[in-house]
């Protein structure tokens, strides 16, 4: 799959994603939150140690400047002011996230090939609000990395490598 990042669409925040990436922080990270009809999250890393080390990081808020649609790709965060290094990519327009809770969820870019990659990730474990599901614990993955994920749920889809490949 082929990423393109805007920063003019949220400086901050692309500009982390840009240090994540040159850090080979997201490789190996596994796709812990598929929710069919919505969206797809990742961005907690492979390894404990390099959790502890990026934990209460946080990027300030950025204005919603284009709309969650499709393929779009956002920070995922837990109020105002959290956007740390998970991310989502929308699986359909969800245009309520540009607003949600009052402060909205900004794309930082979009995906350029490979959209059917998506569609195709295992979304076996129930990640859905308020599910009785077998979703994943993110307080788990923080503290035990990969090996949480491998030893709980083994069919996970993951990154095998993020690269900047150019720059603008």
């Amino acid at each position: 799959m082929l990423l393109a990042a805007h920063r003019d669409w949220s400086p901050l925040a692309v500009d982390r994603f840009h240090l994540l990436v040159r850090l080979r922080y997201y490789d190996g990270a596994r796709f812990f939150r598929v929710v069919p009809g919505f969206v797809v999250q990742w961005g907690i890393a492979a390894d404990s140690a390099v959790n502890a080390a990026w934990k209460g990081r946080a990027i300030p808020d950025e204005p919603v400047r284009r709309s969650n649609t499709r393929g779009r790709l956002s920070y995922a965060r837990g109020g105002p002011n959290t956007r740390g290094a998970q991310l989502y990519l929308n699986l359909v327009d969800n245009p309520r996230l540009d607003t949600a809770n009052s402060f909205g969820f900004p794309p930082i870019g979009e995906v350029r090939e490979g959209l059917a990659v998506l569609d195709s990730l295992f979304a076996g474990y129930s990640c859905r609000r308020g599910s009785q599901g077998t979703c994943p614990s993110q307080d788990s993955i923080q503290l035990q990395g990969n090996a949480y994920l491998l030893r709980n749920y083994p069919r996970l889809d993951f990154l095998v490598s993020a690269r900047v490949i150019r720059k603008w």
